[in-house]
């Protein structure tokens, strides 16, 4: 999920407590759009200033966002300028001339003309991704075709839908009504399938059919322009479901990445949504990910995603600096137990301040191993953050209504803690189901 799915976009004032602090200062120009209060620090100084700025950046192809989504975005990118020691500039704008470099932290993953044109060549450059064709930013990746002569956009890699094929759920992506029948009824056989659009996000635009009948309703329904623009997600549907977070992260010379769970919060239509994040955050990358004792059930998923990212290299022209996997464990319509990775997040998300949060306190104690961190979405009134919270958002956003969000560090563990550790996730292995 990582995420809210996008709606009509109102660009109106967010309002934010005051007694809390946040890792947007008031200071900043895009503080000053949001009406944070006068007066409020950011929770923390950069200790070395570089050349260079860290700019907001609304992409081409980007959804709408809800307005605490665009807060907690600044709030992403005034953090990262203070890791980098950097100016934070605010939004972009093309016509001003920056000191010195820029790097920008993107709404959405970058397609590659735009990235070159921004001047975007490593993955140095930006908090996110770059790919060479607007599908492979999506889920539909994730996927094969039905056949070898279906539907299917220019740039289409059939040899990266295959080699991801042992690490993801059963399933197909369909470019064509046809192509989606033929999918739906082929994962029938083996219990309820779930269709998901492919531009949704946070858990929204799915719908599970345990019926020929229910695709027919479905598919009569959805916009066939839709289908053939963007595709269709057909897979098999899971039960007992815990969706595991494997992610990476990298800003300039440093690099943590982290296995995590996630929330399922209500929201106040009644849906239930991505809620937030609970990381357990590592130095270094994959392979430091790999040493770290957990459950078997992450440890599964760790390596599905990391060969789900390999795979990328079939997309050349591909880059990434963030990384988050959704990866799901449950069971299947048999009753099998399954895990497989449902798609990537190759931008900013809601697990981002949670991310930035853990790398802040690697980088300001080289002792730290591991730091676990979390990132909360609470939604209706009358909710209280923890006193060691840092909060990012507090009121009524116009479209979501009232919501609160928060980040806080939970544990820190050095390296003489790595013991105690191991003994903590030998208990949790025994509550492993894989």
């Amino acid at each position: 999920m990582d995420g809210n799915p996008p709606l009509k976009p109102r660009y109106l004032p967010a309002p934010v407590d005051p007694s809390r602090p946040s890792l947007l200062s008031a200071s900043s120009a895009l503080a000053k759009s949001y009406g944070l209060a006068k007066g409020r620090t950011s929770c923390a100084e950069p200790w070395t200033m570089s050349d260079g700025v860290v700019v907001v950046y609304f992409s081409r192809l980007g959804g709408s966002m809800y307005t605490h989504e665009r807060v907690t975005l600044s709030v992403v990118a005034e953090a990262i300028a203070q890791i980098k020691g950097a100016k934070f500039a605010g939004l972009y704008d093309r016509a001003k001339s920056y000191s010195g470099n820029v790097f920008f932290v993107p709404d959405d993953t970058l397609v590659l003309d735009e990235a070159s044109c921004l001047g975007i060549r490593l993955p140095t450059d930006l908090f996110g991704a770059v790919v060479p064709h607007p599908f492979a930013k999506t889920k539909a990746i994730t996927h094969r075709l039905v056949d070898p002569s279906a539907d299917r956009p220019e740039g289409w890699s059939s040899a990266y839908a295959e080699m991801v094929q042992d690490v993801v759920l059963p399933g197909y992506t369909a470019f064509g009504v046809e192509d989606a029948r033929t999918a739906a009824a082929r994962l029938l056989s083996t219990g309820p399938i779930r269709i998901k659009e492919p531009l949704a996000a946070g858990g929204a635009g799915h719908t599970v059919a345990t019926t020929i009948d229910e695709v027919e309703a479905f598919l009569e329904a959805f916009p066939e322009a839709a289908i053939t623009a963007h595709g269709l997600v057909v897979e098999s549907n899971l039960r007992d479901v815990t969706t595991v977070s494997i992610g990476q992260i990298t800003i300039d010379d440093m690099t943590i990445a982290y296995h995590g769970t996630q929330r399922v919060a209500t929201n106040n239509a009644g849906c239930r949504v991505y809620g937030g994040s609970a990381l357990v955050c590592v130095r270094g990358g994959w392979k430091a990910l790999a040493r770290l004792p957990m459950p078997g059930a992450v440890r599964l998923a760790a390596v599905q995603a990391k060969l789900y990212e390999d795979a990328m290299r079939e997309y050349p022209g591909f880059m990434v600096s963030r990384r988050n996997y959704d990866v799901a464990q449950g069971l299947d319509g048999k009753g099998r137990r399954r895990s497989g990775v449902l798609e990537a997040s190759w931008r900013s998300g809601g697990a981002s301040t949670a991310e930035l949060a853990a790398l802040r306190e690697f980088a300001q104690d080289p002792t730290l191993q591991v730091v676990e961190a979390r990132a909360v979405k609470l939604f209706g009134r009358g909710h209280e953050a923890p006193r060691n919270a840092v909060v990012h958002y507090r009121g009524d956003d116009p479209d979501d209504g009232p919501i609160t969000r928060y980040t806080m560090v939970t544990r820190k563990l050095k390296r003489n803690d790595a013991d105690h550790y191991a003994r903590h996730a030998a208990m949790l292995e025994t509550t492993s189901a894989f």
